[in-house]
């Protein structure tokens, strides 16, 4: 299982605070098994908005030159069929793969 991140954290903490002061207002119990009912609803509630949180997905430098090689692909696609065949020969394998990381 991943580690959290501080901002699933930071929700899931916030989430459990707030609505344990809220549902303790509201229901203005006093009983200890009041208390321990609203406390267990609350971390519940915390751990729901905690896992839910979206998660960033890292983007890896070859997603990120898919996109810029499209993007410049474009233009010479444009030029005729000269163009639309260099943009389809392969390129080779150290274009990909840089040596240093």
């Amino acid at each position: 299982m991943p580690r959290p991140t501080a901002a699933q954290l930071a929700y899931g903490s916030a989430t459990v605070v707030v609505s344990t002061i809220a549902m303790l207002l509201l229901s203005q119990t006093s009983t200890g098994l009041g208390v321990a009912v609203i406390s267990a609803a609350a971390l519940a509630l915390g751990l729901l908005v905690a896992l839910t949180v979206p998660i960033p997905r890292r983007r890896g430098r070859h997603a990120a030159r898919t996109g810029s090689s499209a993007a410049a692909g474009a233009p010479a696609a444009q030029e005729g069929a000269t163009g639309a065949a260099r943009a389809s020969e392969p390129r080779p394998a150290t274009a990909e793969y840089p040596v240093h990381h």
